[in-house]
């Protein structure tokens, strides 16, 4: 599907029906009791572990704290997602301590990709389902920006790591290697760029 194919009314009851990163959190905890698949069962409790870690250690930088105080405008962030992906693990943690610093500037929902497919196909990664996606609506729910699944020097190297027949099935471990070592820094360059964009746009202009 096509980012043309879904409506700014679609975009608004997308985010009207998502959840907010708390509710995720306790969704995600029944899963894992209630998920039949032992490898699901598995990538949940690591992605419990790097969400607790995160919760508990990120702290968004000077830099981008005083990007969030200079927002002028209403936006919205929703995000597809799914329990077991890896990727989002990182991701959340960040997106949600950024919003909750913006006084109410920034209101992040999440949506299950695999439940909103005709969302997740108007948003692929070179044809893929990639997740998790972050899609930036102003106050009208118009787009101001898109981002994911991962950084871009992430998604370098998880595409060097593919690329290569000895390290394409174990990639996953050296990309989250690549995470504890960057410590969110490339996901804060790319994320504040979001929220310039999204202090350019002028809501009252279009309407």
């Amino acid at each position: 599907m096509d980012t043309n194919a879904l409506t700014t009314l679609d975009y608004k009851q997308y985010f009207r029906e998502g959840i907010l990163y708390a509710h995720y959190k306790e969704q995600m905890a029944m899963d894992f009791i209630s998920n039949t698949d032992v490898q699901i069962q598995e990538y949940i409790l690591l992605n419990q572990s790097r969400m607790r870690r995160l919760d508990k250690t990120y702290t968004p930088s000077k830099e981008l704290q005083e990007l969030l105080q200079n927002l002028n405008h209403k936006t919205y962030w929703l995000v597809l997602t799914e329990h077991w992906c890896g990727d989002a693990s990182q991701t959340l943690p960040v997106l949600n301590k950024i919003a909750e610093l913006s006084q109410g500037k920034i209101e992040l929902r999440l949506v299950y990709r695999d439940q909103n497919l005709d969302l997740m196909d108007a948003h692929l990664t070179k044809n893929g389902r990639a997740i998790p996606k972050l899609i930036q609506l102003n106050e009208h729910f118009s787009i101001t920006g898109i981002w994911g699944p991962r950084p871009n020097e992430a998604q370098d190297l998880v595409n060097k790591l593919k690329a290569n027949p000895e390290t394409a099935t174990t990639y996953a471990g050296d990309l989250h290697l690549w995470h504890a070592r960057n410590k969110q820094q490339a996901m804060e360059k790319e994320v504040s760029k979001l929220i310039f964009k999204a202090n350019l746009f002028c809501p009252d202009c279009l309407s």
